[in-house]
């Protein structure tokens, strides 16, 4: 087995620190994050990024639209940026930004986790929120602190290490739906994360160690859709909200606009947008916000590393930028 070097945490922070602006706009990013998710805050959130970061250009571009763009809201609409450096893989493929920077199979980690820590530092100094899924959890020690809202995917929603990297940060994280629909697994993600945990990881120099985590108070569930078909209707939020209230959870959701509730139709997003929308205007307080595979350009392209298109998905394909500001500005008159 081969084994390289990994820099530890604490280096790595000290190659890109931040700025007093920046750690004091990270803190108060967490607890607007957290007074959303425990409903103190009457605010919701809006999830808007690409699939997956491949570029750190072209991430820092949109993230000057995005910055634009959330300044124009009211404080009611919390504008989050997806920055998603970890992609699953149900098979094989491309793993992301963190494991394959030069998009090339030489996966050199190191350079990946110095790339990212390099992206999400330079977006803490712009002011932009982020949040990302987490598929590695050794990967929180370098990057938490730079984090704002953190998801666990479908794939691992059942995972304990997962869970206990959840009970151990200090914002919310949102567990999403079974692919097979099951919700189970991501309600019992979220009540295992709010209890302390004890397990193994790294600390800032690198040493392994056992850890207490404290609990995590604002975990919740998110839904995604299904092989089965859509999750994110009325009779699908209530029957969520039920199994929520049965286990003396809080019913707080987030629904993803992507993936199976787009029945995989990406310009589809729309309509679960403007749906979920609805709902929320109608009275469903219980949703807390929706999430959005948004980019520069419409679609996506073949990873093909010598022939690719600025600020276009080489993942899932997304909404371009023009569609996701006139979303985001619609639920801006709506929370009015």
């Amino acid at each position: 087995m081969k084994q390289i070097k990994i820099l530890p945490p604490v280096i790595l922070k000290k190659q890109y620190p931040l700025s007093q602006s920046a750690q004091d706009f990270l803190l108060q990013s967490k607890e607007k994050a957290n007074a959303i998710a425990a409903a103190v805050d009457p605010g919701k959130v809006f999830f808007i990024g690409p699939c997956s970061i491949h570029d750190i250009d072209s991430a820092i571009a949109y993230a000057k639209c995005f910055k634009k763009l959330s300044n124009t809201l009211n404080n009611r609409c919390f504008l989050v940026m997806r920055v998603y450096l970890q992609k699953p893989r149900t098979i094989t493929g491309w793993k992301g930004l963190m494991y394959d920077p030069y998009l090339d199979g030489s996966n050199n980690i190191q350079t990946g986790l110095i790339w990212s820590r390099k992206l999400l530092t330079i977006l803490a100094e712009m002011h932009v929120p982020c949040a990302t899924e987490w598929l590695d959890p050794l990967s929180s020690c370098f990057l938490s602190d730079l984090i704002t809202w953190g998801f666990i995917g479908a794939r691992t929603s059942s995972s304990q290490v997962h869970r206990e990297l959840a009970s151990s940060v200090y914002f919310p994280v949102g567990f999403k739906n079974h692919t097979d629909g099951s919700l189970e697994d991501a309600i019992h993600g979220v009540l295992s994360a709010k209890e302390k945990q004890t397990f193994m990881s790294i600390n800032q120099e690198g040493i392994a160690c056992a850890f207490q985590s404290a609990g995590n108070p604002h975990t919740h569930l998110v839904l995604r859709g299904s092989h089965q078909g859509i999750n994110y209707d009325s009779k699908s939020i209530k029957t969520a909200l039920k199994k929520l209230a049965a286990v003396n959870l809080p019913q707080r959701i987030i629904v993803d606009c992507a993936h199976d509730n787009c029945e995989k139709q990406f310009l589809k997003q729309k309509n679960v947008f403007q749906s979920v929308l609805k709902q929320i205007s109608t009275g469903r307080d219980e949703i807390l916000g929706v999430i959005i595979e948004s980019h520069l350009k419409e679609g996506n392209q073949i990873l093909e590393p010598d022939k690719l298109e600025f600020g276009l998905s080489i993942t899932d394909p997304c909404l371009n930028w023009e569609t996701t500001a006139e979303l985001i500005s619609q639920a801006n008159c709506a929370m009015c």
